[in-house]
């Protein structure tokens, strides 16, 4: 979906339509874009920017709080048409979704015309543009998604991979984060090809184990299959404070209500989990994590959030100044 959140907004609310809009926090609390419309993109404004510093950038932005029930109101209608072509639907985020459309409802042979079909469908639904790629698999689809937003329609055919290939810059390559492509460069790996040649011993110092991946997907290669309702692997709540947390009472109130909230999560899908962490970040930014794993599988609320409180014993919490805290569940099992 294209700036979804922002352009379900801008769909419901008339006076922001053409404006340039930002989902989600206050600058002067620290808020952080989630979203941003392509209007406040043309400004340089990015999701996951501090809003104080895209209301510099663009001081006529407007600002709106997220609705996270509207956003999954409509994603439900999103996937919903997207598995009425094809059981094979693997959802990435409320927004965004591979399929395999090898065998579809409408016998259709050319995904091309699937992507379309899907794209006016989505549109005449819900009045929102998406953009698609089609391609021979996941690593693929996923760049061309992107190619030409919004409203866009990228198609990679087999016999076009390689020349596609030829030009992309090594971070568009699968799990390549601007530290990642840093270090590449730093080996003299520019672009995507160079993967290739690269010399394996420097390729493994510089990125580790992800070295053989990379390779395999520079030469354009992802056997990955599509696959339909992958279940969560975790579960976490975590917020960022207007002004940092001294007292440990309150600190430890939010991590116990954290933990709760995960509690609940599990409760309600009937699954129990083994591990439990929190997440410390202090004011000067230094983040430390602390976990325990249970001798058994839970989704108990009072033994879940006691865990959570005492993993607190392990920081620095309540003698430095936090300013923001986190808790997850993981390991998950069914009962």
């Amino acid at each position: 979906m294209d700036a979804f959140y922002a352009s379900v907004e801008q769909r419901d609310e008339p006076r922001l339509r053409g404006k340039p809009v930002a989902v989600g926090g206050q600058p002067g609390s620290r808020g952080v874009v989630a979203a941003a419309s392509y209007e406040a993109r043309a400004f340089g404004v990015r999701s996951a920017m501090p809003m104080a510093r895209a209301v510099r950038l663009c001081p006529q932005l407007e600002i709106v709080r997220p609705d996270f029930e509207r956003y999954r109101a409509v994603s439900g209608q999103v996937m919903a048409i997207l598995r009425s072509c094809t059981a094979l639907v693997e959802p990435l985020s409320l927004d965004e979704a591979y399929l395999d459309v090898t065998q579809n409802a409408w016998g259709e042979p050319l995904g091309v015309n699937v992507a379309r079909r899907l794209k006016a469908l989505i549109l005449e639904e819900t009045r929102l543009t998406a953009s698609a790629g089609v391609a021979p698999n996941k690593f693929l689809a996923k760049i061309a998604s992107g190619w030409r937003k919004p409203d866009g329609l990228t198609v990679i055919a087999p016999e076009r991979v390689e020349a596609f290939l030829q030009d992309l810059p090594v971070d568009a390559l699968w799990g390549v984060g601007p530290v990642t492509a840093k270090k590449l460069r730093q080996i003299g790996v520019n672009k995507l090809i160079e993967v290739r040649s690269a010399e394996r011993a420097l390729l493994h110092d510089a990125v580790g184990s992800l070295a053989d991946w990379l390779v395999q997907l520079s030469h354009g290669e992802d056997p990955r299959p599509v696959e339909p309702d992958r279940p969560s692997k975790s579960a976490s709540s975590e917020n960022t404070y207007a002004q940092d947390l001294t007292d440990l009472e309150t600190i430890r109130a939010e991590i116990e209500r954290m933990a709760r909230e995960n509690a609940d999560w599990l409760s309600r899908r009937g699954i129990e989990a083994r591990s439990v962490s929190i997440k410390v970040r202090y004011a000067g930014f230094a983040t430390v994590t602390r976990s325990h794993t249970l001798s058994l599988a839970t989704s108990d609320a009072d033994v879940l959030a006691s865990w959570a409180v005492a993993l607190l014993e392990k920081t620095e919490a309540g003698k430095r100044p936090v300013r923001l805290l986190g808790a997850k569940v993981f390991n998950l099992t069914e009962p």
